[in-house]
């Protein structure tokens, strides 16, 4: 299909999805009005809403009385993503009268094996546009409010300000969210749903609730930048963070219907590979600690990404610590691909998922070791007796493989063969060169 041809066919999509999304909410304010008569065997709820909870409203831990704190109820979930989705999803369908969420993302294709709100037709669309549309599908009673920004002291300051959020569910994974979360509940009384999930593991706790701790009791001091892996990097299962998630929303019930047993100073720990919950009792609230404590030293927001020397999101961030002329760019890379060494120092997992025909594969951690020099020097005479003295190191977004050129260099200080750089990695030659190259 001429390239035109596919941008007019996208426009139609969007046009079309536009106009059925209008469709949608026409008829779901058609149907919220036909609903909203009063029911004479019950002045609390309507004859819909009652058949609709019936099956968690006969229960003891909830009942009408806790149906009705849960229509009340107003939280704020923070991250539309692998936990945000199935938090969302359950805490929708339970009844929650108004979630508010907050996510700065589009729907991308690596997203749809966990992220179980959105679909294929989603994609490029804002999180919160998809989840919005997803959520009022399910339950078009509740409120939802979609906040497409990049949670930061400045904007989750405004929007607390402006509301009285019951409960917050954490679903950002990252460490600088983490904080911010935590000290914004904190200063504002409000219970913290923190979940996190990567490879198989997953935890889970609640923070600052009746009087238990907080994440800073227990962390004062972020970890190093280098000791956090993300779900980009290290990988995940998409059953595993969708099981913190379902249970984020658990807790989130057990709080708004005042019910006993919340995760508070415990720690459930998730093994997905042997299926197996374990609870960890945590350290009680440190009446020194600077946002919770008895003389707190944190009174306002701060700016996270400083304090914990990281940024707020899982997007990639490009470093750039060689110089030009110890790089090559992406497209003339391609043109002299056949004829020369090329290195690829992704891990070789990424190696035998993808790669390019005709190279080499090191993993950069390997590249490190001192006893990978004698392997690398036999590859690279192999090559310097044809005559090629120029090799090309390549991996995925281009930031591991200047590490290994410079790492390369010091090895090889005494060598003829030169090290190059290849800008943007993969990434780029998915984007620039072949499109068909999976860009993961």
């Amino acid at each position: 299909m001429p390239k035109q041809d596919f941008e007019d066919l996208k426009l139609e999509i969007k046009r079309l999805r536009e106009e059925l999304h209008q469709k949608e909410e026409f008829l779901r304010e058609r149907q919220y009005k036909k609903l909203q008569g009063k029911n004479v065997y019950n002045d609390q709820f309507t004859t819909e809403e009652i058949v609709r909870y019936s099956r968690q409203m006969i229960m003891p831990n909830i009942n009408p009385h806790g149906q009705i704190a849960l229509k009340n109820s107003k939280i704020l979930i923070v991250g539309v993503g692998g936990l945000g989705c199935p938090a969302a999803l359950y805490l929708a369908s339970a009844g929650v009268g108004e979630i508010t969420l907050i996510d700065y993302d589009e729907v991308e294709l690596t997203n749809l094996h966990r992220q179980i709100l959105h679909s294929e037709s989603d994609i490029d669309i804002p999180k919160v546009e998809s989840a919005y549309n997803s959520l009022k599908r399910i339950n078009s009673h509740i409120k939802v409010i979609p906040l497409r920004l990049h949670a930061n002291s400045l904007t989750i300051k405004d929007i607390i300000t402006k509301n009285k959020y019951h409960v917050i569910v954490d679903g950002s994974d990252n460490v600088a969210t983490r904080y911010l979360l935590n000290d914004v509940c904190v200063m504002n009384d409000i219970p913290l749903v923190s979940g996190s999930a990567l490879q198989m593991e997953g935890q889970l706790t609640v923070y600052h609730y009746q009087g238990g701790p907080c994440y800073r009791c227990l962390f004062p001091v972020p970890p190093p930048p280098h000791a956090v892996t993300s779900c980009g990097d290290g990988g995940v299962l998409g059953a595993v963070p969708g099981t913190i998630g379902v249970l984020q929303a658990l807790e989130t019930i057990k709080i708004l219907t005042n019910s006993s047993g919340v995760l508070s100073g415990r720690l459930l720990l998730f093994d997905g590979t042997n299926t197996t919950f374990r609870n960890v009792k945590l350290r009680e609230r440190n009446l020194k600690c600077d946002v919770c404590g008895e003389n707190p030293t944190v009174k306002t927001l701060i700016d996270y990404e400083l304090f914990c020397g990281s940024s707020s999101h899982d997007k990639v961030i490009n470093i750039d610590i060689l110089k030009c002329n110890e790089q090559i760019d992406i497209i003339d890379f391609s043109t002299i691909l056949k004829d020369n060494v090329v290195l690829d120092v992704r891990p070789k997992i990424e190696y035998q998922m993808c790669n390019l025909p005709n190279t080499v594969n090191i993993p950069f951690t390997e590249i490190e070791k001192d006893d990978v020099f004698e392997k690398l020097n036999k590859l690279f005479k192999n090559k310097l007796a044809d005559g090629i003295k120029n090799v090309y190191v390549l991996c995925r977004r281009g930031n591991d493989s200047q590490r290994a050129v410079s790492c390369l260099k010091k090895k090889f200080s005494e060598s003829p063969i030169i090290f190059y750089n290849v800008k943007g990695g993969l990434h780029a030659y998915s984007k620039f060169v072949d499109t068909s190259f999976p860009r993961y």
